[in-house]
């Protein structure tokens, strides 16, 4: 009776499991140009490569206590915001912070990178450039569908037809 029971419970696992894995969408690969910021509005882009040190370790960028999203190791994500002083943070055993001045018109660009830590990996946030991103943006895609936050722009990278 307890087997019958547990591999039910197992089955509808798998279930959940793939069933939420189907509703997850792949993000795209990273456009040549980037959308504008809306008018009077400034955007950050968060960036972290595809690097081996940390790649299994998420990077979870927030705004206080609340998250916006997260990378993964490869993915990057654009943030619509007002002009003015903006404080984000990514923590695991430690916390780091960043300040980002955003202006309108204007994209700002930070990068993640995981460094050692005691028990985990350590997100660091950093400023980046327009050109250290560019360099990386082919190895780059936008974020999945389970890790995009509800103020981070829908992913610009246009939708590729499928083929029959």
């Amino acid at each position: 009776m307890q087997i019958r029971f547990v591999a039910a419970t197992l089955v509808a696992l798998f279930a959940a499991a793939a069933s939420a894995a189907a509703d997850k969408t792949e993000g795209r690969p990273a456009p040549a140009t980037l959308p504008a910021p809306a008018e009077g509005q400034g955007q950050v882009l968060f960036w972290r490569s595809g690097t081996v040190v940390g790649g299994g370790m998420g990077c979870g960028v927030n705004i206080g206590k609340e998250r916006i999203s997260a990378l993964g190791a490869g993915h990057y994500f654009i943030l619509p915001l007002p002009p003015g002083a903006h404080q984000f943070n990514a923590k695991s055993e430690a916390k780091d912070v960043l300040n980002v001045e955003v202006k309108p018109g204007e994209t700002s660009y930070v990068k993640c990178t995981i460094k050692m830590g005691i028990m985990v990996g350590r997100p660091n946030l950093s400023p980046s450039t327009a050109e250290e991103y560019e360099k990386k943006r082919g190895d780059l895609k936008y974020v999945d569908s389970d890790d995009i936050g509800a103020k981070v722009m829908p992913d610009p990278s246009p939708a590729v037809a499928a083929t029959p």
